[in-house]
């Protein structure tokens, strides 16, 4: 990502610097951020700004690059009909504060090098009755379906967002691996670092001291096997690193991902079943902006739908999603 010069909007109105950040770049960490204002890479009209400056419409915010590939908002892309109605259609819950989609392999949240097709720029078409449009508040990969929650105010992006980086969200995937996991269940404590190479963005694990490393932990539990095939697994991430659950089966488990070839090459793939990668977003659960706990499942993808009959795997039905008092 190269510099970005952002205009602030009118809805960020008196908006703290730091919040501003947090807002549009939700997977930023408090430190990167303090770094990148203590040396001068981030201005606010050109001069030197601090955390707690507050914008108002019209500044422009200079946005270095930031780590973990992130990319500035990109202006909306009007949305015609049929997108508008195929994207409503994958609205899971919405109420005035939050709406949760099952967001489809394939479809990138955010936009990149040769992605020219992306969620954030057809946002509007989730406007619905309110007066702005949602916000990301997290991310899934281009590949991995499920759960994607976004905030209709800013208020509930501010509140969804600090649910995401005090691990107060509760988050469950559900995946297919390839070959039985070594055990079965456990808690994969294993630090990733990004892997040189021009493979695009790539994390493997960390070597012992390693000064670029960053804790990872996931909770895991195998909920069926086929002889010794192609197993299911439940994933619950208890920290949010790039491709953490996609680097922890493979290394740890010894079990890559059916369908992830960037990890697991040739390994990953069944000359039997689909090809995609089979991650699934199953469930999140987090207090919800409003007061009480939001609760969303999604159904499983078409492509993993069909690899689970193959297999004989029996998913229970899909809750549904709801706001707990």
């Amino acid at each position: 990502m190269s510099i970005a010069n952002l205009t602030v909007a009118s809805d960020d109105a008196d908006t703290r610097l730091d919040r501003w950040f947090r807002r549009h770049f939700p997977q930023l960490t408090q430190g990167a951020l303090q770094k990148m204002l203590r040396t001068g890479q981030i201005r606010v009209d050109g001069k030197r700004a601090e955390a707690n400056d507050r914008l108002n419409p019209g500044m422009v915010v200079r946005v270095p690059p930031l780590p973990e590939g992130q990319a500035p908002k990109a202006a909306p892309r009007p949305v015609d009909e049929r997108q508008t109605k195929d994207l409503q259609r994958l609205v899971l819950y919405r109420d005035e504060a939050v709406i949760a989609i099952d967001k489809p392999h394939g479809l990138a949240v955010q936009g990149g090098p040769g992605i020219t097709k992306h969620l954030d720029g057809m946002l509007e078409a989730l406007r619905f009755d309110a007066e702005e449009r949602p916000r990301l508040v997290h991310r899934l990969d281009r590949d991995t379906s499920g759960v994607l929650l976004l905030a209709r105010t800013a208020g509930a992006a501010s509140k969804l967002a600090a649910a995401f980086r005090g691990r107060d969200a509760e988050k469950t995937y559900w995946a297919v691996v390839v070959g039985e996991p070594v055990p079965p269940e456990g808690r994969i404590e294993m630090a990733l670092t990004k892997a040189p190479g021009t493979r695009g963005e790539r994390m493997t694990a960390a070597e012992p001291g390693a000064l670029d490393a960053t804790r990872a932990v996931t909770d895991f539990r195998t909920l069926d096997v086929v002889r010794r095939r192609a197993a299911w697994l439940e994933l619950k991430p208890l920290t949010g690193r790039t491709h953490q659950l996609r680097v922890h089966c493979l290394e740890a488990l010894g079990a890559p991902i059916l369908g992830d070839g960037k990890y697991g090459g040739s390994a990953a793939h069944m000359a039997d079943v689909s090809g995609q990668l089979h991650l699934h977003a199953r469930t999140i659960r987090l207090p919800h902006p409003l007061g009480g706990t939001l609760e969303v499942s999604a159904p499983l993808p078409p492509h993993m739908a069909e690899t689970f009959a193959y297999f004989g795997f029996e998913a229970p039905r899909t809750p549904k999603s709801r706001r707990i008092p």
